[in-house]
């Protein structure tokens, strides 16, 4: 399976993560998760192979996450909401997502991209 990338391009650590595989010629397909967000069966199984709480998976620091004031839903919401949820909106997601058939990563460390990527 072909390494994807869902990113934003405005987002700062989407772009850290982007220049960090530009730069060790990694090679994947660039998805913008806002125009193109993953579907709820993709993040179901990016969320079981992330290894996450699936509440972890929420970008929390984004405007969208506060204006439906999910802080205090997530807690009471079932999987199927908390992934219908995430499903619906591209920037309620944690970003970016780096997949492939046996992992997904959430978010940009750079330890993280190295442990996966660099052979």
């Amino acid at each position: 399976m072909a390494l994807v990338f869902y990113w934003y391009p405005k987002c700062g650590t989407c772009r850290k993560a982007k220049k960090w595989l530009d730069e060790h010629s990694i090679t994947y397909d660039a998805i913008h998760i806002v125009e193109n967000p993953p579907s709820k069966a993709q993040l179901k199984e990016y969320y079981e192979k992330s290894g996450l709480e699936l509440k972890k998976l929420f970008n929390t620091s984004g405007r969208k996450y506060r204006e439906l004031g999910l802080k205090d839903k997530i807690p009471a919401a079932s999987e199927n909401e908390l992934l219908e949820w995430l499903a619906s909106d591209g920037m309620l997601i944690k970003r970016p997502i780096l997949a492939d058939g046996d992992f997904a990563l959430f978010g940009f460390k750079e330890e993280n991209y190295e442990k996966l990527l660099v052979k």
